[in-house]
């Protein structure tokens, strides 16, 4: 059997009809940048997301960046950001000129520990990224009170998390903005880049809008620098058929991660550490990670039983070479550089059957069986 890691198949032939009429209707139509799309993507994603302003952007990436300046933040200031999250979070922070601060993580959610934050703040330090891992919502309460206190930026880095909940609340309510990939893979996707910003700031808004346009406003006329990072019409049109189906998909997800969750602890017990989920949250299961033993032997045996995993991520940022000038080293996030050790995301999207989970975790159970001796010695992280 074949289980790939993402299938996005089935769902377009579901809806290639529409796509192709919303695509047909742009070309026609003939406007290709910031149009009728665009405008109404950003305003149902706000709506969704209980936020007064979307502003549509190139890419994920860019959507970090331009919130990052919309915030105020300037070259020599200093970012909060969790180490154990993809490379575009700290990245940006560095584009932007700042300098990114690697906080440890709560080892059950992945995500930052706000515990952490308050000793990483200095007189420098303008803007905190708490990024919402995998689906699920990082601690926002404590998070929001150590911003109030210290007046800083909240920037919450939701690429994987939109439709996601923390007490109730959606992505964007607690922080300054909140930012959203439409990358090809994520739980909303397009058929290429694209990125949104949310936040109920008038004036943080505008400058974004301002930003996105090369700092153009009126045209022909900067008063600042900016960027060219717009979203493609096109992908907002692609964008639009699919957002109706958004909720449906998120609780298909869940419902996979649920079979996923008794299967494992039916066939493999503690031996596999299945995803923490705070009873507070929703969350999407943008990744159904685990932590195993063994990890690379599992993942070539998978591989060749035709099963799709990855890690996410492998080596934590404050460790690549990239900010090896920040002077960090081994041992500083002990959970963090622990996680990246051990975490293995298993296959998901909303069309996953069963017995391909079944299968999963059927192959799972028999390369653990297989391999005692390899078990015993690398259980250290349960």
């Amino acid at each position: 059997m074949k289980v790939p890691m993402l299938d996005l198949s089935e769902q377009y032939q579901s809806l290639k009809e529409e796509i192709f009429a919303s695509l047909e209707e742009i070309m026609s139509g003939s406007r290709f940048i910031l149009g009728d799309n665009v405008k109404k993507l950003e305003q149902d994603v706000a709506d969704y997301s209980s936020a007064k302003y979307g502003v549509g952007v190139a890419n994920g990436s860019d959507a970090l960046h331009i919130s990052l300046l919309g915030c105020g933040v300037k070259a020599g200031d200093e970012v909060i950001v969790p180490a154990f999250t993809f490379f575009a979070t700290a990245g940006a922070v560095a584009r932007a000129g700042a300098v990114p601060v690697f906080v440890d993580i709560d080892p059950k959610t992945y995500n930052i520990d706000p515990a952490k934050i308050e000793a990483a703040v200095t007189e420098k330090t303008k803007a905190i990224i708490p990024v919402h891992l995998y689906g699920q919502m990082a601690d926002m309460e404590p998070i929001a009170e150590i911003a109030k206190k210290h007046s800083l930026a909240i920037i919450e880095d939701a690429a994987q998390a939109i439709g996601s909940k923390y007490k109730g609340k959606n992505v964007g309510e607690l922080g300054t903005t909140a930012t959203y990939s439409f990358f090809p893979t994520k739980n909303l996707g397009g058929y290429g880049d694209g990125g949104m910003i949310i936040t109920n700031d008038d004036d943080i808004a505008e400058t974004m809008r301002v930003i996105r346009v090369h700092g153009s406003k009126p045209k022909y006329y900067h008063h600042i620098l900016g960027y060219n990072s717009r979203l493609d019409e096109l992908q907002a049109g692609i964008l639009n058929v699919k957002f109706p189906h958004l909720n449906t998909w998120s609780e298909a997800r869940r419902e996979k991660a649920a079979v996923y969750t008794e299967l494992l602890n039916e066939k493999l017990g503690d031996l596999v550490v299945t995803p923490f989920v705070e009873e507070h949250n929703y969350h999407v299961f943008h990744q159904y990670t685990i932590q195993v033993p063994d990890r690379s032997g599992l993942q070539e045996f998978l591989k060749e039983k035709g099963i799709g995993s990855m890690i996410y991520y492998p080596k934590p940022l404050h460790l690549q070479p990239v900010f090896s000038e920040l002077g960090y080293k081994e041992g500083d996030l002990p959970e963090t550089e622990k996680a990246a050790e051990a975490v293995l995301s298993l296959p998901m999207f909303p069309e996953l059957k069963r017995e391909q989970q079944e299968y999963v975790i059927d192959q799972i159970a028999a390369y653990f069986s297989n391999h005692p001796a390899k078990v015993k010695k690398e259980t250290s992280f349960a």
